[in-house]
This record gives C-alpha cells, sequence and structure tokens, in this order.
C-alpha cells in the first residue's frame, strides 16, 4: 500500500504548464493543497461525488490542457454514473487517480465497497474506459507520469493506499467564487 500524501506531491513535483489539476471531497483535496499553492489547482470541500462530473467539464472545455483529478474511493462510489458518461463521452486530456484507501477515513475508518468485493478498475473497464489499471506499488510512479502527461485518455488510475489520517492542509480560501476565480485565471481563454 501506497503512502498517499508524499506520492500525490511526488507526482505533482515537476508538473508541467499545460496541468490543471482537480481534487475530490476531504483527503484528496489535502492531499493536493499539501504539494503547495498553485493557482492551476481546484481543490472541492463538502460536495461529494461532483469532482468526476466537474473534471470532465473542464476537460472537454479546456482540450489543450492536461487534466487530472485526484479522488478518492469514497468520491467515485459516489459518482459511479460518471464512468460511464466519460466513457461514452470521451475526453483524451482527463487522467482521474482513485486514491483508493478502501475507507472513509474522515468519518471514522468505516470500510468502503472497495473493502469488500468492489473493483473500481473494474468498473471502470466495464464502463468502457480502455485505458485503466491498478497501481499497489511506488515503482508504478513512471507508468503514471506517462499516463499523466502523453497517453491519450481518459485514464482512470486506481492507487492503493493506507488508510490513515492525515492533517489537513487548507486551500488558498474556502470561498467558492474566489477558488473558481482564481483557478480559472489559470486558463487562457
Amino acid at each position: 500500500m501506497i503512502d498517499r500524501r508524499p506520492f500525490v506531491q511526488k507526482i505533482l513535483k515537476n508538473r508541467k504548464d499545460n496541468l490543471r489539476v482537480v481534487s475530490g471531497i476531504g483527503t484528496s483535496t489535502w492531499d493536493l493543497m499539501s504539494a503547495g499553492d498553485n493557482i492551476g489547482n481546484f481543490g472541492f470541500i463538502g460536495a461529494m461525488g461532483q469532482s468526476i462530473p466537474f473534471a470532465l467539464g473542464l476537460a472537454t472545455a479546456q482540450p489543450n490542457l492536461r487534466i487530472l483529478l485526484f479522488t478518492g474511493d469514497g468520491d467515485t462510489l459516489m459518482s459511479l454514473g460518471s464512468l460511464a458518461t466519460i466513457a461514452n463521452h470521451p475526453v483524451s486530456n482527463l487522467t482521474v487517480i482513485v486514491l483508493d484507501n478502501e475507507s472513509y477515513v474522515e468519518t471514522g475508518s468505516q470500510p468502503t465497497a472497495t473493502a469488500g468485493k468492489s473493483d473500481l478498475e473494474l468498473i471502470a473497464k466495464g464502463s468502457g474506459f480502455d485505458n485503466c489499471y491498478t497501481v499497489k506499488s511506488e515503482d508504478d510512479y513512471d507508468k503514471i507520469i506517462n499516463t499523466v502527461y502523453n497517453e491519450e485518455g481518459p485514464s482512470l488510475i486506481v492507487i492503493k493506499c493506507e488508510a490513515k489520517a492525515t492533517p489537513l492542509v487548507f486551500p488558498h480560501s474556502f470561498d467558492g467564487a474566489i477558488s473558481m476565480n482564481r483557478f480559472m485565471s489559470s486558463i487562457k481563454t
């Protein structure tokens, strides 16, 4: 199992200018914000199940940018229909990374369905994703970076992570309008 926060930081360490990063509710946002303040980041707070459709809309509207979504297994399970939507309306510039710790760590570490029989890679394949795989070791770092920057998407990567609480790292602002305007200023229209 991978220690998610340092791994997210490693993935974003040498990020390219054409990458915009979105994060799902809670821990995924804290992980993204721990990698440093960047106006090309947009983190969801309190909107479970909304990050996948948002990332799809962003990728559709900005075909010249690479869009990377970090989200969790809980957020993904809340939005499974969005995987089918992505597969049926594919965009080549979208990579979804599911940080799967098999639990709702923030609310008491209750197990999610991925702690049981549910497999997000298989669900993505069944939805119609051509490019999806599961990672259980940091040895796959180069493969992930290649997917994010070079491969034609949409892609879904499930990263199996340790289930542990991490310190909160808050975004620049909790005000939705301020956060969105700041993020949008990173997109050249």
